[in-house]
């Protein structure tokens, strides 16, 4: 009898763990869970973490994630206007935003993952194929921008010109997105176009664009260039001149100054006495003529003047 009692014991408290484990239920910090009951929401939404409960058995636990999820679709060959075929990469960055409407429309993330392959890949596809292949590679009409002491030299150099340009286009996509994946619950937080790559047929055409582009803003900034060389060397010859002619007439001043001093002073010892003055002169005279040199004079000759009178 106690064997039995015991068995029974036992069983009672096997059903009623396996019922507590069944209701008890863990909600992470990085998770957001909805319950279901025959497949219907009930309950709510759950964003608290920590221990919950729900029904055992006829109850489900929906769990979510509530972080931001990560998207990148599969490069695919998209025609431009211009009938340019390139290659597309497109990659987004995404969240559940409504779990329980996500749950009704596209049930996990899995199936969520192929709803915005194709939803994104439609709207990229019809983006692109609406504008020209400049305005789907470029940001801007400009590629170089020089400046000196604040401004411009070159002015916009372009090959083509773009409409709207790829930054343009890119939140047109996003805020296409936007709007359908919303109603599956998801809120679409940005997108990028993460790569273009062109076709055999016209890679070689762009590269091409791309090196004539880059010819054409070169000489330009060549010719900018040489004029600004021409406008400096033009300065520095005139500056130069102004400077020699500037050096040379306050030389010439100094020396005229020079002059009239050393005139003053000769004029000034001669007249104070004349005969020493002749006589110093033509002393310092004799070194410079005799040097290296043969005269012949006449004894009466008025260089040697001086020279009789010495006995």
């Amino acid at each position: 009898m106690k064997e039995r009692k015991l068995a029974l014991a036992l069983i009672a408290i096997s059903i009623l763990g396996i019922l507590i484990l069944n209701s008890a239920f863990i909600v992470d910090e990085t998770e957001q869970v909805v319950i279901t009951q025959f497949g219907k929401p009930v309950g709510g939404l759950l964003q608290v973490p920590g221990l919950h409960w729900k029904k055992p058995f006829i109850q489900e636990v929906q769990v979510f994630d509530k972080r931001i999820l990560n998207w990148d679709g599969y490069p695919s060959e998209v025609p431009t206007q211009d009938k340019k075929f390139i290659w597309v990469d497109v990659t987004a960055r995404w969240r559940i935003s409504d779990p329980l409407k996500f749950l009704q429309t596209v049930h996990n993330e899995r199936n969520a993952q192929s709803r915005l392959d194709d939803i994104m890949d439609g709207i990229t596809r019809n983006n692109i194929t609406r504008h020209n292949l400049v305005d789907v590679v470029r940001t801007s009409n400009r590629i170089l921008e020089v400046k000196s002491a604040g401004e411009d030299i070159a002015a916009d150099i372009t090959y083509d010109k773009i409409d709207i340009g790829r930054d343009a286009i890119t939140r047109d996509i996003l805020q296409a997105a936007k709007q359908i994946v919303a109603e599956y619950g998801i809120e679409l937080i940005d997108l990028r176009i993460k790569r273009i790559a062109y076709i055999a047929s016209v890679q070689q055409k762009v590269f091409e664009r791309m090196i004539s582009e880059r010819k054409r803003a070169a000489e330009q900034l060549r010719s900018e260039g040489q004029g600004v060389r021409a406008e400096i060397e033009g300065k520095k010859e005139k500056e130069l001149k102004r400077i020699t002619s500037d050096a040379y007439r306050e030389a010439q001043t100094l020396k005229g100054k020079a002059d009239a001093e050393a005139t003053q002073i000769y004029g000034n010892a001669y007249s104070k006495d004349p005969e020493f003055y002749a006589f110093m002169s033509t002393l310092e005279k004799y070194p410079e003529t005799l040097k290296n040199s043969r005269l012949v004079l006449d004894t009466d000759s008025d260089f040697l003047h001086y020279l009789k009178k010495v006995e």
